[in-house]
């Protein structure tokens, strides 16, 4: 990491929490000479990030022919107000992934990946709604990427000023920001005694 390596974190424990906990990542990759950056659900066991969905998918098919993907993800938990503009920032934890895909070709590992994607959204949730048919397995392509490096980047704290910017009568300060959770919306088919799950009611990440 060149740009402000005192941030970068390399230990697992960082980089997977910061996977795990964000819902959506952003897949890069390079497709005849295109780059494309794609967001996409995820989700990770162990040392392996899985991807799902259609065949013909551009992104899908670019990593199940053993392509190099990079994958990142970011959690925003402040924009941070300086007395400069130049020293305005963002409390960020940030991880780029880096490794090479491949097709998920065993059963089990299949079964195992999807229900991964289902627990990352919401814990509980596989075993309470129906899981794929058969035909839904056949027509669904999983994919992995296996990791082989990977950093993390992230900013906490208040505002860094130069020394005679502190004097200034402006506002500096941290907006926190939070990721919320509103109350459930029920949909207008669902029967009247069915009620809302307590993974639901209690949703957070």
């Amino acid at each position: 990491m060149k740009r402000l390596p005192k941030r970068g974190q390399y230990d697992s424990e960082t980089i997977y929490k910061i996977v795990d906990e964000a819902l959506i990542c952003h897949v890069g990759f390079v497709d005849r000479e295109v780059p494309f950056v794609i967001p996409t659900i995820h989700a990770r066991i162990d040392d392996t990030v899985y991807f799902h969905g259609a065949v013909a998918n551009r992104m899908m098919k670019h990593i199940e022919s053993g392509n190099p993907v990079c994958i990142t993800a970011t959690l925003i938990d402040g924009i941070v107000f300086a007395r400069s503009v130049f020293h305005h920032s963002m409390n960020y934890r940030s991880a780029m992934l880096f490794g090479k895909g491949r097709k998920v070709e065993s059963a089990e590992e299949k079964n195992a990946a999807l229900f991964a994607v289902s627990e990352h959204i919401a814990k509980g949730r596989w075993d309470e709604a129906r899981i794929p048919s058969p035909k839904e397995m056949d027509a669904t392509l999983v994919v992995a990427v296996d990791i082989e490096s990977a950093s993390a980047k992230v900013r906490t704290g208040p505002a860094i000023d130069d020394e005679e910017d502190y004097s200034l009568p402006v506002w500096a300060g941290v907006m926190p920001i939070q990721l919320q959770f509103m109350q459930p919306e029920r949909d207008e088919r669902l029967a009247g005694d069915i009620t809302v799950p307590e993974y639901i009611k209690q949703y957070k990440r």
